[in-house]
């Protein structure tokens, strides 16, 4: 099970730290994803770690802004948002499955989706 949480409603320029908890204890051997969709939009890649933290990977539209991290420890993963703006406005949902991949399909788990309002 993945719980998402740290949406909120903040003005450009400013941030806001997503957490993904894993309720999962081969937490340690899944790659992590974030993904987020937009009203009207189809659900789009954003960021991925691999199962160590070694390894990361950004959609060129938050590379930059956007920091993804994960505390093995702690079953949880971590999406730092930076300079955000209106248009990072989406659902955020955290994913888990065993591939290194941007396709939303491979991933195996899902959370629920936390909401993040940018307003200009």
């Amino acid at each position: 099970q993945l719980q998402a949480s740290g949406g909120g409603l903040v003005q450009a320029g400013g941030s806001l730290r997503l957490s993904c908890a894993v309720s999962e204890r081969t937490f340690s051997s899944y790659v992590m994803g974030w993904f987020r969709q937009a009203p009207g939009k189809e659900r789009e890649f954003v960021a991925r770690i691999s199962w160590n933290g070694a390894g990361t990977y950004y959609a060129d539209s938050v590379k930059g802004r956007f920091v993804i991290s994960r505390d093995n420890a702690k079953n949880t993963v971590y999406l730092q948002m930076n300079s955000l703006k209106p248009e990072d406005t989406a659902a955020y949902y955290c994913a888990a499955g065993r591939a290194l991949t941007v396709v939303a399909g491979s991933y195996n788990y899902w959370g629920q989706g936390t909401l993040v309002t940018v307003s200009s």
